[in-house]
């Protein structure tokens, strides 16, 4: 677990508005992983906050992007386009500390980081509970955009996510872990034979290895 005196905060202007960027920083860092929230909620989320505190031992800096919308309080988010427009503008400073720098986010996040990665030049993507589509409507397929991420790709599905469950997915480049039982939120039920805590470990882990072989 990180120290406070490992943890920064600054705030980076971009034409979307004031994001904020929460460095999680590693002493030995050979990676930055930059993760931004979803469309209902923010870097406190339970996968992102185990993130922060786990990777930085393990040689990665991790980087919570708060998008300008939720830096300015307010609850919904905006369309994806100017969720691109703020990802952007907070890219330079994410490769300011000379590393290669992994784009990810979850939910809404993850989408932003598949569509910009190539523009971008990011190292590799990581994507949490992606919304394939939306809860009861697989007919309307975001798939394309995962599929076209273009550089090396892990995502991280909760076995029962009403945005796409783990078989949902179709064929691709990309890595699928899935984490039983898991929501969106990664949440599971008490009657899961794994417990919460074990559930978030699952997520934690899949990264960690992940990330040892992304030199």
């Amino acid at each position: 677990m990180t120290t406070s005196s490992d943890v920064t905060t600054e705030i980076i202007s971009t034409d979307a508005g004031d994001a904020r960027v929460t460095w999680h920083k590693a002493r030995k860092a050979r990676l930055v992983l930059a993760v931004s929230h979803g469309a209902g909620g923010g870097v406190e989320a339970r996968d992102l906050k185990a993130l922060a505190q786990v990777l930085p031992a393990h040689g990665v800096t991790v980087a919570l992007v708060e998008q300008p919308w939720r830096v300015a309080g307010k609850k919904v988010a905006p369309a994806p386009k100017t969720l691109d427009v703020g990802w952007r503008g907070v890219w330079p400073a994410l490769t300011e500390p000379g590393l290669p720098v992994i784009s990810g986010g979850r939910s809404a996040g993850a989408r932003v980081a598949c569509r910009t990665a190539t523009e971008l030049g990011a190292h590799a993507v990581l994507a949490l509970s992606f919304p394939l589509h939306p809860p009861g409507k697989p007919e309307k397929s975001r798939a394309e955009e995962l599929l076209g991420s273009g550089v090396p790709t892990l995502v991280v599905q909760g076995g029962n996510d009403p945005f796409g469950k783990p078989e949902e997915f179709p064929d691709g480049s990309y890595e699928l872990v899935e984490v039983p039982y898991g929501d969106h939120g990664f949440a599971v039920p008490k009657r899961a034979d794994i417990t919460q805590e074990q559930a978030v470990a699952m997520v934690t882990d899949a990264v960690v290895q992940w990330t040892a072989s992304r030199r």
